[in-house]
């Protein structure tokens, strides 16, 4: 899988599951859009990570792993309170998010080892 297309799966997942998340619940937090807002920017800026924009490419790296620390905290949450459903969607949230950092530093190690 190319990194842009990670890129574009894992913002629409953030956008679709953040708002299930905040809609779903009984007392909504605007916090639980920020994995919304992080899928948004994603999202918007994939065009220029097609075109392997590196500045873009970093970008997007440094604010998914931001992202992923950002996800622990809500999960930690979930499980005290033995939501499944938050669980489910929290750690989709990073498991996925995971997933686009391996695809996206592996991508870094190719392009590095084409140019010598």
């Amino acid at each position: 899988m190319k990194p842009f297309q990670i890129n574009l799966i894992n913002g629409i997942l953030l956008i679709a599951l953040s708002l299930w998340g905040y809609f779903s619940s009984e007392t909504p937090s605007n916090t639980a859009l920020i994995p919304a807002a992080f899928g948004l920017i994603f999202l918007l800026v994939t065009p220029a990570f097609r075109k392997e924009n590196k500045v873009v490419a970093h970008i997007v790296v440094v604010l998914t792993l931001l992202l992923i620390f950002a996800l622990v905290m809500p999960l930690r949450g979930a499980i005290g309170r033995g939501d499944t459903m938050a669980i489910v969607r929290v750690g989709t949230m990073i498991g996925v998010s995971l997933i686009a950092m391996v695809i996206y530093i592996q991508s870094f190690i190719a392009a590095r080892k084409a140019r010598g």
